[in-house]
């Protein structure tokens, strides 16, 4: 019998509903036991969000700065499994609070020492450098990460930040005044996310992970997007002074910060609608001359490697 734990942290339900299609093969097998582990917040993130609460939760999420936790003393976390899946959401092009906030603890180290792990990630479309920072964080709970999964909304950028705005500030994953496409991932790439399944089965049960990724890449689990990549990089780069910059002026909540997190939300406006189409004009006019580069990294960041600098 082939013990496997999904840990996970959601808010509208679509995390959960794709890691249940992921793992809808193990779930039918009898020679494998599988349990889902949701983290909990002491004090809970609000759903539908409030602009307010959203923004300030951006210092706090980007500089990985965890919060505390509840229901840590559960019994599956005591276990021991063969293979542990990992889903989680990217906020603020970093994994959530929740996440990081879980592998921050000592249970967490227990747990995943020297054990496999898939992530499952459930995103907008900006997802590459929180799968970095994600790796790291295995890392340093000695973990093995053997394979990725990337989920994400495929409308262009500037429709699926209208839509998901819609979704997360009103609690409803439906179509924007009727015209603009549903939020988030497609219920259809939800429903198909049972087809990788048997591929994780059959490595569960050879416990042999070795070209898992690679087959995860030829059923199209992840799909590497340049420009997206590139603006990616440099969100990082501003996100980080941002950040520290915003969080250097008090806790979260503190009064001191807000108009701050109000010119940063200003900032984040101005950066998507106005800077990122001048951006994209650049990008397409260096392309052929950054080729192989961008060849280098679209295999790099499509694998569970991770760089030693």
């Amino acid at each position: 019998m082939k013990n496997v734990l999904v840990i996970y942290y959601t808010q509208s339900g679509q995390l959960l509903d794709i890691s249940k299609n992921v793992t809808q093969e193990l779930e039918n097998s009898d020679e494998i036991n599988l349990s889902f582990y949701e983290i909990k917040m002491k004090n809970k993130y609000p759903f539908p969000w409030d602009k307010k609460s959203f923004f300030n939760t951006f210092p706090e999420t980007f500089l990985q700065i965890p919060q505390e936790l509840e229901d840590l003393d559960n019994q599956m976390l005591k276990e021991s499994y063969d293979l542990i899946i990992f889903s989680y959401q990217v906020w603020f092009l970093s994994p959530s609070i929740p996440v990081n906030s879980f592998l921050k603890t000592n249970i967490s180290k227990s747990l995943l020492k020297d054990k496999p792990v898939i992530t499952v990630i459930g995103a907008r479309n900006m997802w590459i450098m929180a799968q970095e920072k994600m790796k790291k964080l295995l890392l340093s709970n000695k973990a093995k990460l053997v394979g990725n999964i990337a989920l994400v909304d495929r409308h262009i950028n500037h429709i699926s930040v209208i839509t998901i705005l819609h979704w997360m500030m009103s609690g409803k994953k439906t179509k924007y005044l009727g015209i603009f496409p549903k939020p988030g991932v497609s219920d259809n790439d939800i429903n198909e996310a049972n087809k990788y399944g048997l591929t994780i089965k059959k490595a569960l049960m050879n416990s042999n992970y070795s070209k898992l990724q690679s087959q995860f890449l030829k059923m199209g689990a992840v799909k590497i997007k340049p420009f997206l990549l590139v603006m990616d990089r440099r969100a990082n780069i501003l996100f980080g002074k941002w950040a520290i910059f915003i969080n250097s002026k008090g806790p979260t909540n503190s009064s001191k910060r807000q108009p701050f997190i109000k010119l940063f939300n200003i900032y984040l406006s101005l950066a998507i609608w106005l800077i990122a189409p001048i951006v994209f004009l650049l990008f397409l006019l260096t392309f052929i001359f950054l080729f192989k580069r961008r060849k280098e990294d679209k295999k790099y960041f499509s694998s569970v490697l991770i760089k030693s600098n």
